[in-house]
């Protein structure tokens, strides 16, 4: 499992290491998909796979209300149809999509910048 370097990240829920299947966020080993926020973590989030993403999963991250959504669409990049993310975009949420490795590091310099950020993960 590669481990992730934090710098004075003051977030609740920090991750700490990433592999594909698997996250540490604190030192909790995770194997499902998760939404995670600097004071919020949503485990076992139902979307497992890319294919199985639909905008009403998103949509439980967008509730959140972040300045920035980040979507982790597993081992590799693949963006989503707008029509799946858009209206987060027209609410004034900033809105990227990675690979899930890049999220987790994406999240991370986020949360240590006290920017309002939400991560979907899909693990898998």
């Amino acid at each position: 499992m590669t481990s992730l370097t934090l710098d004075e990240n003051n977030a609740s829920y920090q991750i700490r290491a990433f592999q594909q299947g698997r996250i540490q966020i604190n030192d909790k080993i995770l194997t499902r998909s998760v939404i995670v926020a600097a004071n919020i973590l949503i485990e076992d989030w139902t979307p497992q796979t890319f294919a199985e993403l639909t905008h009403e999963f998103l949509a439980e991250a967008a509730i959140l209300k972040p300045d920035i959504l980040i979507i982790g669409t597993g081992e590799k990049l693949i963006f989503p149809p707008i029509e799946m993310y858009g209206e987060f975009i027209n609410q004034g949420i900033g809105v990227e999509i990675m690979d899930t490795g890049a999220a987790c590091r994406t999240y991370n310099a986020l949360t240590a910048e006290n920017r309002k950020v939400v991560a979907a993960l899909l693990l898998r």
